[in-house]
C-alpha cells in the first residue's frame, strides 16, 4: 500500500488539512476560512489570522482523520506550507507539523505554497500531462511557468508590481465592495455593460511575458473618482475592470504557449475560479487546438489537499527528512526553486 501523506496549509486566512494517498487519491480534507472574521476589517489582520489557525488546526486534523477513518499511527509523512505567507500563520502549521512528525517518528517536508497551487490541477480528472504552461494567479502572485515535471519549473514571466488578484481586490475596495474583493467584483460585473468605459491593459504588447497591474489600479481610482455612485455605474466599472485584467491574462497565456510550442495550459490560484477568465481561455486556447486545465473550484483557493498532494510527490522523490528543526519562509521567492529564461 502506498504512503499516506498529511498536508497542512496555514499560510494566510484559511486553515486546511488533508490526507492523500498515491494509490487511492485524496482520502479526506477539511477547510476553515476566516473570511467572515476579516471582512469586518476590510482585509486580513495577521495577528487575528494566526490566533484563529491555533484554534482551528487540531479540530480540523481530528475531523479529517475521522472522515478518512485513518488513525494517526497510519500516517507515513507530513507536508506543510513553509512559505510564502504571513509569518505567524506559517509558524502555526510548521510547528504542529514538525511536532506531530517528531512524535510519530515520520518524515516531514516543507512545501512552497505556490508549488501547491501549481500542481493542484493534477488532482482533477482529467489531469494534465507534463509538460505544460502554468498560469499562476494566486493572491499577490501572477506568474507564467513552463512545467516539465515535479520540481522542473522554468519561470517565463511574472508581475513587476501588483498581481491580478491585487488588482481585483484593490479595484473592489475602490468601488466600496466588501472583502474578499475579487469574487464581489466579479458578481457586480455580471450586471454591468461591457465597453462603457476604457481602462488600460498594462504591458499587453510589451513583447515579453511579464505583467504589471499597478497602472490599472491607478486608472480605476481616477475613473471611480470622476463617476457617480449609481449602482449601474459601479457595475459597468466593475465589468470594465474585469475585462481589462482578463484581456491581459489571456493574451499573455496565449503568448506563453506560442513561445514554448506547448498546447496545454494549467490555470491555478484563486483568480482561476473566475468564470469569465475560464470561458475566455477555453475559447482562445481551444481555437488553437490546445486544452486548458483547472483545479476543482474548491481547490482554487488555499487548501490542505494541494499541500498533501505536493508533499506526496516530493516524498516520492525521497525529499522528506526527520530533522525537525524547522524554519519558515514568509518571503520565499519561487525563483529559488525555478530558473528564469
Amino acid at each position: 500500500m502506498s504512503l499516506i501523506t498529511l498536508g497542512i496549509e496555514s499560510s494566510c486566512d484559511e486553515t486546511g488539512i488533508a490526507l492523500y494517498q498515491m494509490e487511492r487519491g485524496l482520502l479526506a480534507h477539511a477547510l476553515h476560512t476566516q473570511v467572515a472574521m476579516h471582512s469586518e476589517y476590510g482585509g486580513v489582520v495577521p495577528e487575528l489570522a494566526s490566533r484563529d489557525h491555533v484554534r482551528r488546526i487540531i479540530p480540523l486534523l481530528r475531523q479529517v482523520m475521522h472522515d478518512a477513518d485513518v488513525p494517526l499511527a497510519k500516517i507515513d509523512a507530513i507536508a506543510y506550507t513553509q512559505g510564502p505567507g504571513l509569518g505567524g500563520a506559517l509558524l502555526v502549521g510548521a510547528s504542529v507539523a514538525n511536532a506531530l512528525a517528531y512524535a510519530l517518528d515520520i518524515p516531514v517536508i516543507g512545501i512552497h505554497h505556490l508549488e501547491g497551487h501549481l500542481l493542484s490541477p493534477l488532482l482533477s480528472d482529467p489531469a494534465p500531462e507534463f509538460p505544460f504552461v502554468a498560469l499562476l494567479v494566486s493572491g499577490g502572485h501572477t506568474q507564467l511557468m513552463r512545467v516539465d515535471g515535479v520540481g522542473q519549473y522554468t519561470l517565463l514571466g511574472e508581475t513587476l508590481d501588483d498581481a491580478a488578484g491585487e488588482a481585483f481586490d484593490k479595484s473592489a475596495k475602490l468601488l466600496g465592495l466588501d472583502y474578499p474583493g475579487g469574487p464581489a467584483l466579479a458578481k457586480l460585473a455580471a450586471s454591468g455593460c461591457p465597453g462603457q468605459y476604457k481602462l488600460p491593459r498594462p504591458m499587453l504588447h510589451s513583447g515579453n511575458l511579464d505583467f504589471s497591474f499597478s497602472g490599472l489600479k491607478t486608472a480605476v481610482w481616477t475613473l471611480v473618482k470622476q463617476s457617480d455612485n449609481h449602482e449601474q455605474t459601479r457595475a459597468d466599472i466593475a465589468c470594465t475592470v474585469q475585462e481589462a485584467i482578463i484581456d491581459v491574462l489571456a493574451h499573455k497565456a496565449r503568448a506563453a504557449l506560442a513561445q514554448t510550442g506547448l498546447n496545454r495550459l494549467v490555470v491555478a490560484g484563486g483568480v482561476g475560479a473566475n468564470q469569465l477568465l475560464r470561458n475566455r481561455l477555453n475559447e482562445d486556447i481551444g481555437k488553437r487546438g490546445g486544452a486548458v486545465f483547472y483545479p476543482d473550484l474548491e481547490f482554487c483557493t488555499d487548501n490542505g489537499a494541494m499541500i498533501a498532494f505536493a508533499g506526496a510527490l516530493r516524498l516520492a522523490q525521497q525529499q522528506g527528512n526527520k530533522d525537525y528543526r524547522f524554519n519558515i519562509k514568509p518571503r520565499w521567492n519561487l525563483t529559488e526553486i525555478t530558473k528564469k529564461l
